[in-house]
């Protein structure tokens, strides 16, 4: 789904689990945020395919945190695309995305995916690409957890700090949030920008009434 010029909202299905990477392009490149879980990668193509991004365009991937729903393609992209890619994640997540460190939530895994990060990423960092993406650190879900913001377009992308159903935003996800109290103090972050659409990675987009759906799940 185009949310507006050179974003789209992709949507990937595993095991009837609906969730929704997004990409992002100009004339230069494309960049993924997110790669959903291990095996995805001819969803990947197809669905970038689908909105008219070849998939030797993507030239960055940025990742919202370790969970294996969000960086569970990255291996196959990297064995594909080899150093044609830079990858970035929060500092903080940085070492479990790379099998320095156990995943936090899926520990149990023989044989996690794992790929290096190329960059690190922090609080209130601008990246140049696509109009340019604001990083908002937004812990709780995971330490190194971030949403993204696209200026040009008042596009936020909440990663798992926030799910929505049919368009309503309905807050934290608690049953896999590691720190419920930096998870509400994270949401607060959202107040201070111009929000027209919001992409949460479970559930898709809200567009209407975004400043008051937000008040409404922000515990003060």
């Amino acid at each position: 789904m185009e949310i507006s010029k050179g974003v789209e909202m992709l949507h990937l299905e595993f095991h009837g689990n609906i969730f929704h990477p997004t990409l992002l392009w100009d004339q230069e490149m494309a960049v993924l945020i997110d790669t959903g879980f291990p095996g995805q990668l001819e969803d990947l193509r197809v669905a970038m395919e689908k909105a008219g991004v070849s998939f030797d365009k993507l030239k960055v991937i940025i990742l919202t945190h370790q969970d294996i729903d969000h960086i569970g393609s990255l291996p196959d992209i990297l064995q594909e695309c080899g150093s044609n890619i830079k990858v970035y994640a929060h500092d903080l997540d940085k070492p479990y995305i790379q099998g320095d460190l156990t995943l936090l939530k899926d520990g149990h895994l023989e044989n996690p995916p794992k790929g290096k990060v190329d960059d690190t990423l922090k609080d209130g960092q601008e990246l140049p690409y696509c109009g340019g993406i604001r990083i908002i650190h937004t812990p709780g879900h995971t330490p190194g957890h971030i949403s993204l913001y696209l200026k040009q377009s008042k596009t936020l992308i909440a990663g798992d700090s926030m799910y929505s159903v049919n368009g309503i935003i309905e807050g934290i996800h608690v049953p896999t949030v590691l720190d419920i109290k930096e998870a509400q103090l994270s949401l607060k972050k959202y107040l201070d920008l111009d929000i027209e659409s919001v992409i949460c990675y479970h559930g898709g987009l809200s567009k209407e009434n975004i400043n008051e759906q937000l008040q409404e799940v922000i515990s003060y």
